[in-house]
């Protein structure tokens, strides 16, 4: 089967049988051939198909010779497009009337009666200009996005406790597949590392990674911002823009908190994850999209199913494989390291020198219950950096946490209910790598009422 190299094509004229004539020769080469007499509806059909090359004849039968018809539908043509590649159909005598055209935005004429030979070939070269132009736009948002990307620190992933080792286990196992992957984890705990690992790890990391923090979208710029929009489409749209779902194509798409998007929205998202494409605000065209698809929040999303604040149908879409990354309370293991890393890092920033951290400030922070997780106490660092006046960094550096211990002491001699509760709760979690699944089946519990009890007792 010969191989459709052509696109979609568009011709217009007003000759049928010319129409006929190429339909049936391009059809062998193209992938889709739209043919058209009356060029009124051209701006009706750009707004609604997406072409490769549009065919154009010069003159229609309300003017046959000057060209003024087709001067005027190219220009149409060029505003509503610019990058569309329009090719002239033209008679012998009217070649310098088709140069001026190129010079108003033609891509190349061909001359009626044509040969199919040199009409192939001319259609050939509009398609590969078609995928320059294609590729230049794509790598031009692809680059003010790693832009945006580069100036965000700390790519790797540290630890080695037991609960980072189930983290870990779980990413080698999904990241070859394309398994949609939802993270759940409190603020601070390295859900967008976790993400890109996956994104690193697969198939699609010579692609684009590209992050959404959805917490952070209004719902008016919710469709922009994802879906992109058309020069003009509202008052601030001052030129085409692609959504974050167009740039993310054949690469990875990491929405961040989507937990917090109300009702509405979710519906919106869900209808472009179900139908793998998009539209841009403005256009009628929609255009596919091939994403691996990462999610995270910070929020019960089992429990806002039931309180229906989420969509149990969009859930289900999102998380083919859930992971949960434990709190920096439940991996004290890993406090050392991280400390140790983040002092190179910031010793370096700030051009100081430092042996390390004294046994005092070790102790002091694996002691203190870092609510805001590892993003604390990567602040705690730099803060002591810029502040101590030692070559180690020692307790008195820290004098700005409260240290009041972690929450990972089990009172087993309370007869309190709730602490007993509470206590059995944190061990069923810590003996599961914080897999709540297990941690509920062992428990006896339902996913739901465990996480209804994580929240009750603020674990």
């Amino acid at each position: 089967m010969e191989e459709k190299y052509l696109g979609k094509i568009l011709i217009v004229d007003d000759n049928e049988d010319l129409l006929f004539a190429a339909k049936m020769l391009l059809k062998k080469h193209a992938k889709e051939v739209f043919i058209e007499k009356d060029p009124r509806r051209i701006p009706f059909l750009i707004n609604n198909n997406n072409y490769d090359v549009i065919l154009l004849d010069m003159n229609f039968t309300e003017d046959t010779t000057s060209g003024k018809e087709g001067f005027h539908w190219l220009r149409k043509i060029k505003e509503m497009d610019p990058k569309a590649v329009v090719i002239l159909i033209t008679a012998f005598g009217d070649v310098e009337m088709a140069v001026q055209a190129l010079k108003e935005g033609a891509t190349d004429f061909i001359l009626k009666p044509w040969q199919n030979e040199k009409l192939l070939a001319t259609l050939s070269a509009a398609i590969k200009l078609k995928e320059s132009y294609n590729q230049v736009d794509k790598l031009s948002s692809r680059q003010k996005q790693l832009q945006a990307d580069m100036k965000k620190p700390f790519s790797e992933i540290i630890g080695h406790s037991a609960a980072m080792k189930n983290v870990f286990s779980i990413i080698e196992k999904v990241a070859k597949t394309d398994a949609n992957v939802l993270i759940l984890g409190e603020n601070g705990t390295g859900k967008e590392l976790i993400a890109r690992a996956i994104h690193d790890q697969s198939e699609r990391n010579d692609e684009i990674f590209v992050g959404v923090d959805m917490g952070a979208i209004t719902e008016s710029l919710f469709e922009s911002e994802l879906f992109g929009h058309k020069k003009g489409a509202y008052t601030d749209a001052k030129e085409d823009r692609a959504g974050r779902f167009e740039v993310a194509d054949n690469g990875t798409l990491f929405l961040d908190e989507i937990g917090n998007l109300s009702m509405p929205l979710q519906s919106k998202l869900l209808t472009a994850l179900q139908k793998r494409e998009v539209t841009r605000i403005g256009s009628n065209k929609s255009l596919a999209i091939d994403i691996r698809l990462i999610c995270a929040t910070n929020m019960p999303i089992h429990n806002m199913i039931l309180e229906s604040t989420f969509r149990q149908d969009l859930l289900y879409r999102i998380n083919t494989v859930e992971i949960f990354l434990p709190p920096l309370r439940d991996r004290q293991d890993d406090i050392p390291t991280l400390a140790d890393h983040f002092l190179k890092v910031y010793a370096t920033k700030y051009r100081k020198q430092f042996k390390g951290l004294k046994h005092s400030a070790h102790q002091l922070l694996q002691r203190y219950s870092w609510p805001g997780n590892i993003r604390e106490l990567q602040h705690a660092i730099e803060r002591a950096i810029i502040m101590a006046e030692g070559e180690e960094l020692d307790s008195r550096d820290f004098f700005f946490l409260s240290a009041k211990p972690a929450n990972d002491k089990i009172n087993t001699n309370s007869l309190n209910l709730d602490e007993v509760e509470k206590n059995m709760i944190q061990k069923a979690i810590d003996k599961n790598g914080g897999n709540i699944s297990k941690a509920a089946k062992e428990l006896g519990l339902t996913r739901a009422s465990l996480y209804r009890r994580l929240e009750k007792y603020g674990l």
